[in-house]
C-alpha cells in the first residue's frame, strides 16, 4: 500500500505563493489519478485538484486559475503550486490516489500539511 507524505505548507500572506509536495512511498506511475484535497476547520474535506497519468488536470472552481497540480512519476512526487493565496485557502492539505470519475480517495489519509493564509 502506497503511503503519501505531504510537505511545503506554512504561513503566508494573502496574495502569496506556496508549493506543496507529496512524496509517495512507492511508484505512482501506475496510479491513474492523483488528487490534492483540503480540509478547513469545521468544514468537510474537499478535492481541489487532480491529475491523471497522461497529465490531464481538473480544478475546483474556487482555485481555478490560481493553483497548478503536476506530477513527476520518476520522482514519485506530486506537486501543488499555489498562487494568489486567499485567507479562505487556509486548511490542511492532503494528497491521495483518486478514483477516476469521483472524488473518492483510495488510500489512507496522512498527516497533511498546514497552509495558513493570514496577514
Amino acid at each position: 500500500q502506497v503511503q503519501f507524505v505531504e510537505s511545503g505548507g506554512g504561513l503566508v500572506q494573502p496574495g502569496g505563493s506556496l508549493r506543496l509536495s507529496c512524496a509517495a512511498s512507492g511508484s505512482i506511475d501506475s496510479i491513474f489519478a492523483m488528487g490534492w484535497y483540503r480540509q478547513a476547520p469545521g468544514k468537510q474535506r474537499e478535492l481541489v485538484a487532480d491529475i491523471t497519468r497522461a497529465g490531464s488536470t481538473n480544478y475546483a472552481d474556487s482555485v481555478k486559475g490560481r493553483f497548478t497540480i503536476s506530477r513527476d512519476n520518476a520522482k514519485n512526487t506530486v506537486y501543488l503550486q499555489m498562487s494568489s493565496l486567499k485567507p479562505e485557502d487556509t486548511a490542511v492539505y492532503y494528497c491521495n490516489e483518486k478514483e477516476p470519475i469521483t472524488d473518492y480517495a483510495f488510500g489512507s489519509w496522512g498527516q497533511g500539511t498546514q497552509v495558513t493564509v493570514s496577514s
